[in-house]
């Protein structure tokens, strides 16, 4: 129901963009976040978007780097990653669910996609 797409292996300063298709249950969500988990730590909000307006956040560490959009008419959310780090890489999740920064707000996880960033 929520499939993420768009990783890869790329190098430090490149950029990617991840999408992520929502379908049946999830269309009774209020928005959509992103998460990671980097190897050896927790998982952590990288960003969400509402779907109804233009509400969105974005965790201080992508803020200027990363960017968070949608189309409504195809039930996709997207986060565009720019001037990519080795600290970014990690297995990157999106949610549905209630808009917020806690994974409990999220009811439906997709399977992530991994994201590796060389030196």
């Amino acid at each position: 129901q929520l499939q993420a797409s768009g990783g890869g292996l790329v190098q430090a300063g490149d950029s990617l963009r991840l999408s992520c298709a929502a379908s049946g249950r999830t269309f009774s969500t209020s928005a959509v976040g992103w998460f990671r988990r980097a190897p050896g730590k927790e998982r952590e909000f990288v960003a969400a978007i509402k779907w109804s307006g233009a509400t969105y956040t974005l965790t201080d560490s992508v803020k200027g780097r990363f960017a968070i959009s949608k189309d409504n008419a195809k039930n996709t959310v997207f986060l565009q990653m720019n001037s990519l780090k080795p600290e970014d890489t990690a297995v990157y999740y999106c949610a549905a669910g209630v808009y917020g920064v806690r994974p409990a707000e999220y009811q439906y996880w997709g399977p992530g996609t991994l994201v590796t960033v060389s030196s």
